[in-house]
């Protein structure tokens, strides 16, 4: 717990421009004291000041490499690093993203004589490269499988559905909402394999046996009774019917995820595990599959399980 003194202290730390621009950078690369004042165009003096108190709070640290110290923000618990992830959670910047495209071009200045791949080996996925997304990684992946008579359980506007329907021989997409449905109809326009259902996930509005695969991508979140939901994806999939569920990895953050409507904080890898074979699913994978880079560092598991 803190006292006032200590919040004002913690909310003065923050109100700072300067600061959160540093705070923004170093999440996304490990920069010195040098770099920062080159990407920033602050005064080094400044910034080896800011880095003092933002040290000191223990949002960030140092590590000594090549004879200089590379500083970067630290993934821990604590009061600080809480108030910073509820100010990051909300943050959109011209200015900040003007920074992080000129500490790319640092980086580069940095690895000098190194290929872009070399300068970034055992860390790529952290730098932007054209084209090299994870949406393009999965349109790549997906046109391999061949999937049969599919639902997208909690489908919302159809960003999924338009990915995997080319791939399907029928998908139904189910949602509670009509104004999403409406919106997937729009986006999905054209494509004579697919039928809209509104309908709740508790109750699926289907008969036992109807499909050969579900998904339930960020759907658990949306739950009171998760295990409910699973029971009725089992119970409307055909024996030998596969599963696959993406969900939130527990966390703490009840206010950043209250925005966007969920209704728990997410499940343990072993929870929804356990909850998977409960109602009659053999599990064939459940861990967590990726975090994010930006705070407060969500975590996501990846279920694979069938009837």
């Amino acid at each position: 717990m803190l006292t006032l003194k200590q919040s004002t202290e913690l909310c003065s730390l923050l109100a700072d421009a300067s600061r959160q621009r540093l705070l923004l950078l170093l999440e996304a690369h490990a920069l010195s004291a040098t770099e920062l004042t080159e990407i920033t165009g602050l005064a080094q003096s400044r910034v080896s000041t800011h880095l003092s108190r933002l040290k000191t709070a223990g949002l960030v640290q140092a590590e000594k490499s090549e004879g200089a110290a590379l500083y970067s923000v630290r993934r821990l618990d604590g009061p600080a690093a809480g108030l910073w992830a509820s100010l990051r959670a909300q943050l959109d910047d011209a200015h900040a993203n003007a920074d992080l495209e000129r500490a790319e071009q640092v980086l580069r200045a940095r690895s000098k004589g190194q290929t872009w791949a070399e300068s970034v080996a055992g860390r790529m996925e952290r730098h932007y490269s054209p084209g090299r997304t994870w949406e393009a990684t999965a349109h790549a992946l997906i046109s391999v499988v061949q999937l049969g008579k599919v639902l997208d359980i909690a489908s919302g506007d159809g960003v999924f559905a338009e990915l995997i329907a080319p791939r399907c021989r029928q998908l139904t997409c189910l949602d509670s909402s009509d104004t999403v449905l409406t919106a997937a109809r729009r986006r999905l326009l054209g494509h004579s394999n697919i039928e809209f259902q509104q309908g709740d996930m508790h109750a699926l509005p289907f008969a036992s046996g109807s499909f050969e695969a579900a998904f339930a991508l960020h759907t658990l979140a949306y739950s009171s009774e998760p295990a409910t939901v699973l029971a009725e994806a089992h119970r409307v999939l055909k024996p030998k019917g596969t599963l696959i569920v993406a969900a939130l990895a527990e966390h703490p953050h009840v206010e950043t995820v209250r925005a966007f409507d969920h209704r728990n904080t997410g499940l343990s890898a072993q929870t929804l595990a356990r909850l998977l074979k409960k109602v009659g699913f053999e599990v064939s994978s459940c861990a967590v599959t990726s975090r994010e880079t930006r705070p407060p560092y969500f975590e996501v598991i990846t279920a694979v399980a069938q009837r």
